[in-house]
């Protein structure tokens, strides 16, 4: 009897943690089409703010209700403040900006080239992660991809231009916020709910002090307005990392960083489905190429990667020598989810 019980668990756990992966993937990929409905209403350091600020009340009540403190250590409130800029004040305040000038599928597949992004700063950035063949290939095939999904042939105008580089330097600070976790926090005894709402707590207070310069946001929402903010806050900066911590218990850090892979999906479906965007041959193909590579690259010393127990990327994952298993280690513990969390933060 126990050990049907005992089966029935472990097989209950396997499917909530699929349901659980689906539903962090449709968040993280609906970001983009809700950051593209409050940029009609706010400007991008109000829609970074309202991100980063709920997302913070979310997390801040759930340390209440654990009887979780903050960090204590003045060293760790240095660290997550970094953290804080890199992984969300800047790059959250670049998705909006450009999506006022493209779409949302755009800005997804750019996200999606967040761990080449951290494969590139991994490599230049910690002398010990030195690039073997494989991973510089994968480098090469990578960029190689984003000048497919740029599509120069079709010209560049100044508002796509800016719009590119704009998502693009988004998905650049996520790759050195993921090389600064995990060379500064991975390691760190702070549990990865304590370090997320320190790190979210940081970047609110960051757009705080600039956002007064934009002017007073409005507060007439209509519905879709409304639950725009509340999927960017409450669920995509909040409860997905609940939703992180539970799949990375379940099924571990490298299963969990596949849904660097899904993430564009959903924003590509959304963004045609909802908003009637259009996509050309060369978006969806530059952003396979990209993930392709980076897939390539990760398979190099895989069981190596494996047997380590600490975060390798972060941000809360910053990756380390293979940057799309985005946790170095498998292991189960608030640690692990620390580091794998921001890695893949939309």
């Amino acid at each position: 009897m126990t050990s049907r019980s005992a089966s029935r668990g472990r097989s209950f756990a396997m499917q909530s943690w699929r349901a659980q992966f689906v539903l962090l993937s449709a968040i993280w990929g609906s970001s983009f089409l809700c950051i593209k409905v409050l940029d009609e209403v706010w400007t991008p350091v109000q829609v970074a703010l309202a991100r980063v600020a709920l997302g913070a009340v979310f997390l801040v009540v759930l340390l209440v209700v654990r009887r979780t403190p903050l960090p204590r250590d003045p060293a760790a409130w240095k660290h997550v403040a970094m953290v804080g800029l890199l992984m969300n004040a800047l790059p959250f305040t670049l998705f909006a900006y450009g999506e006022q000038h493209v779409s949302s599928v755009i800005a997804g597949l750019w996200n999606g080239t967040t761990p080449l992004m951290t494969l590139v700063a991994v490599s230049m950035l910690l002398p010990e992660e030195r690039p073997d063949a494989r991973r510089l290939a994968g480098i090469a095939g990578g960029f190689a991809g984003l000048v497919v999904l740029l599509g120069p042939w079709q010209g560049l105008g100044g508002g796509k231009l800016l719009g590119d580089a704009a998502c693009a330097l988004g998905a650049c600070c996520y790759g050195l916020g993921l090389t600064y976790t995990r060379r500064y926090l991975s390691a760190r005894p702070e549990g990865g709910v304590s370090l997320a709402g320190a790190q979210l707590l940081c970047a609110t207070a960051m757009l705080l002090v600039i956002a007064p310069l934009d002017g007073t946001p409005s507060f007439a929402l209509d519905g879709g307005e409304i639950a725009s903010v509340l999927v960017l806050g409450v669920f995509g900066s909040g409860l997905a990392y609940v939703l992180t911590h539970a799949i990375v218990r379940v099924a571990g850090a490298t299963t969990f960083s596949l849904v660097t892979y899904v993430i564009p999906i959903f924003s590509t479906i959304l963004g045609v489905t909802i908003l009637s965007e259009t996509v050309t041959w060369n978006q969806p193909v530059g952003a396979a190429i990209v993930l392709g590579s980076m897939w390539a690259a990760s398979r190099s010393q895989p069981r190596r990667a494996e047997r380590r127990a600490d975060v390798d990327v972060d941000l809360p994952q910053p990756p380390g020598p293979r940057v799309l298993e985005g946790v170095r280690g498998v292991g189960r513990n608030d640690q692990d989810v620390a580091g794998a969390r921001d890695e893949l933060v939309a």
